[in-house]
């Protein structure tokens, strides 16, 4: 083929991905949530072949099978008995949090004490109606925010199941069609699936830890200690707040219903059992445990970096932004490490040709 002409077919096909890619706009973040899962759960995947003699829409329907156990039970379960509690609360109960919480009374230190009275006055000058109002607009719409969250789970799930079957299919088209050695793309593909698979199993473990040992605690006060559970585990995956959303509206509902010695437990449990111990002990352990036991080669992860992807990828994505922002991010860094190898071996490739051209001439002379 003629260069003009192959430079012409690469622009036609350039603009025909392009079309493709805004046909799929609507479907963009479930198609690459559920790539990216795939990506992740691609040792897990490779163990149901195993196990299945290599038959892979049976393997991927295992995997499927056990991510909808995994995500979408839990789910549904927690949905479903938030949506009848709701239905049968008292708004009598927000009043008297209200009132408590406005005629709490503030003893600080000698040396803080002169702050009381400014305290008092802002908490009896907050207007808490447009907040009320705020959150029953909030509250009317979760009906669609679910039915379309639920949308986009079931379509993430769909496109997981047909990534687990056609990925390794995948992944060969684009050793064979993109103008990058083979060991190059497999480093890429390497160490993003490692970094993702890292990131996406240390989370769910950690999220599960949680979520059972608050579970555990919230049931000795009479609460739902499943629900419960599964609604702070979920909450765990948000950074910065985390299990705060969960547990401090228990604690001042405990302590405005007189209940002072739980409200008090279940805010020191939480604070020094959960967010501290469990968050920031524990999980270390766990991510070593799995970077080292459960992906075929350690990822070398920043966490801090990771830990900023995902708060990108919330604010920019939404939840789904949990999986999305670490894996462009690792992706960036991946193809930054590879062309940073490519240019080595360049560099290498060009020393031993001067080497061998300055031997050649010594020979002729």
């Amino acid at each position: 083929m003629k260069k003009t002409s192959k430079y012409f077919f690469i622009g036609f096909i350039l603009l025909v991905f392009c079309a493709v890619i805004y046909l799929f706009t609507p479907f963009w973040i479930p198609m690459s949530v559920g790539i990216l899962l795939a990506v992740s759960t691609s040792s897990l995947n490779h163990t149901f072949r195993e196990l299945t003699g290599n038959k892979n829409i049976l393997s991927a329907t295992l995997t499927t099978v056990a991510l909808i156990i995994l995500f979408l039970a839990p789910f549904l379960y927690a949905a479903t008995k938030l949506v009848i509690y709701g239905a049968n609360f008292d708004t009598a109960y927000i009043g008297k949090v209200v009132e408590y919480v406005r005629n709490f009374d503030i003893s600080l230190p000698g040396a803080f004490s002169s702050w009381e009275s400014r305290i008092k006055d802002f908490i009896s000058s907050i207007n808490l109606t447009p907040i009320f109002k705020e959150g029953a607009t909030y509250l009317s719409n979760i009906g669609k925010s679910s039915a379309n969250f639920m949308i986009e789970l079931v379509l993430i799930i769909v496109f997981y199941f047909f990534a687990n079957i056609y990925g390794r299919s995948l992944i060969t088209f684009i050793k064979e069609t993109t103008p990058v050695e083979t060991e190059y793309i497999d480093k890429i593909s390497g160490e993003v699936s490692n970094t993702m698979a890292v990131v996406l199993y240390s989370t769910i473990a950690t999220s599960v830890l949680q979520g059972l040992l608050f579970g555990i605690m919230i049931a000795f006060f009479g609460y739902d200690g499943l629900l419960f559970g599964i609604v702070y585990a979920f909450a765990s995956m948000i950074p910065i707040v985390g299990g705060t959303l969960v547990y401090m509206p228990i604690a001042i509902y405990e302590f405005a219903m007189g209940n002072k010695f739980a409200g008090i437990f279940i805010f020191i449990y939480s604070v020094v059992m959960i967010s501290t111990v469990a968050d920031n002990f524990v999980k270390p352990f766990i991510i070593k445990f799995i970077n080292s036991k459960l992906v075929k080669h350690p990822a070398n992860i920043n966490e801090l970096l990771i830990f900023f992807a995902m708060m990108a990828g919330l604010s920019t994505f939404g939840f789904w932004g949990l999986i999305l922002g670490p894996a462009i991010v690792t992706l960036f860094v991946a193809c930054l490490n590879a062309y940073r190898i490519i240019e080595k071996d360049d560099l290498l490739e060009r020393k031993n040709k001067d080497i061998i051209l300055d031997d050649t001439e010594a020979d002729i002379k």
